[in-house]
């Protein structure tokens, strides 16, 4: 058999340099105690999440049946004649949809302007104050504020009317606009950490070969920064789903859907309706509905829903964490 020749070291590649594992017993008494309270401060909150998740899925899978998928809610004392949350369900991923379809391409476009461009120096500080405004900003004020503006006559055609023509100022459409707002902080701070964390030389390699600032973000940076922002698309999906006080504020938190006419699509988006979280409030103890077992199912799937979110975010940012070393 003929041994295989080892190249020469020059053409080997350079061995990767693990970094030494310290003790901290030479450290100060100070710093052993910070490290230790780290380490106490990491494992309460692991302990408080498993504590959630064991108690919700002891709770909620024993109720949990298959007939709740598809069974709209019905207001009855008795919870075996009180349906399901289908329409929840249903109402969860439409407010989704419509929030994240707004916020997903809007953060993007202010996260790459902010990043790439930044000009006017003083608009570009405006627009990033502006975004940390909306970032700390609770939702119950963004619910008001859009209660405040959409029930006037002007935003009629999106909004939930009465017979005399009054404006409710609420519907999927507009409760939809509002979730965007507090998604909008995360794609825009996700997109422009991504384009960060892009190399300098990358776009004066794009920039020698002619191409625009233009042409370099929409066929470099932006393939390069994809699975940054669909990160922060998914984290802006998580917060609609768990959001309750637009819900409640600009969609009326009723338990079935309730169109606002006969047209099949529109009149359906400008009703009102309910998602998960305030269907689980409802029939919560704390609520009215008097079905507390189907708030804990409600309450699991709702669960389940956030983890498998939570679940992309980890994947995709492996994804981008295992790219290639001229993306990172």
């Amino acid at each position: 058999m003929m041994a295989v020749a080892s190249p020469p070291p020059s053409q080997r590649p350079p061995a990767r340099r693990t970094r030494p594992v310290e003790s901290s017993a030479s450290w100060p008494l100070i710093d052993r105690l910070g490290l230790a309270a780290c380490y106490v401060a990491g494992i309460g909150l692991l302990l408080i999440t498993a504590t959630i998740l064991v108690y919700l899925a002891v709770r909620g899978a024993q109720y949990l049946e298959p007939r709740l998928f598809v069974e709209s809610p019905v207001a009855d004392n008795d919870q075996a004649k009180s349906g399901g949350f289908f329409d929840p369900l249903v109402g969860t991923m439409l407010l989704t949809t419509i929030g994240i379809s707004i916020a997903a391409p809007l953060g993007a476009a202010v996260g790459i302007w902010l990043s790439e461009y930044g000009r006017p120096a003083g608009l570009a500080r405006a627009v990033e104050s502006g975004v940390e405004v909306i970032a700390g900003t609770p939702s119950i004020v963004l619910a008001l504020f859009g209660l405040t503006v959409f029930s006037n006559g002007i935003f009629a055609p999106l909004s939930f009317t009465s017979e005399g023509g009054g404006v409710f100022g609420r519907s999927f459409i507009i409760a939809g606009l509002m979730m965007s707002l507090i998604a909008l902080p995360l794609v825009v701070g996700t997109t422009r950490e991504a384009l960060q964390q892009i190399p300098s030389h990358v776009r004066e390699a794009s920039y020698a070969l002619g191409k625009t600032r233009a042409a370099t973000i929409r066929r470099v940076l932006l393939p390069a920064a994809r699975p940054g922002i669909a990160a922060g698309a998914t984290l802006g999906m998580g917060r609609i789903i768990g959001d309750t006080a637009i819900v409640v504020v600009l969609l009326g938190a009723s338990l079935e859907f309730d169109p606002a006419g006969e047209t099949p699509v529109i009149s359906f988006l400008q009703g009102t309706g309910s998602t998960l979280t305030s269907y689980v409030y409802t029939n919560s103890p704390a609520g009215d509905g008097n079905a507390p077992e189907k708030a804990y199912a409600a309450a699991f799937v709702l669960l389940l829903i956030v983890l498998f979110l939570n679940a992309a975010v980890t994947r995709i940012t492996r994804g981008r964490a295992e790219s290639p070393s001229w993306i990172r």
